[in-house]
């Protein structure tokens, strides 16, 4: 089976821009510096079974938003006790 390299760069670079983009919108809900988190799954994105394994590791992350709602309504019920 021949493999078209054309093909083949047309692909990556395809997967390039979608686990950015994947990258991007995961890290502004998980992480508290999501532009380096997309810079750091930008450059693995050109290794897809390391950028797969960073965006499960992601996807596996408990979001930063709740950790501060959630602490901040205990805050709240012991400010109102």
């Amino acid at each position: 089976m021949e493999i078209n390299i054309t093909l083949l760069g047309q692909i990556v670079a395809v997967w390039i821009v979608i686990a950015t983009v994947l990258t991007f919108v995961l890290a502004k809900r998980k992480t508290q510096t999501p532009i380096i988190a997309t810079i750091i799954g930008f450059v693995l994105s050109f290794i897809p079974p390391v950028s797969m394994i960073y965006l499960i590791v992601l996807v596996l992350k408990n979001d930063v938003a709740k950790k501060a709602v959630a602490d901040s309504g205990k805050m709240t019920r012991s400010l109102q006790s």
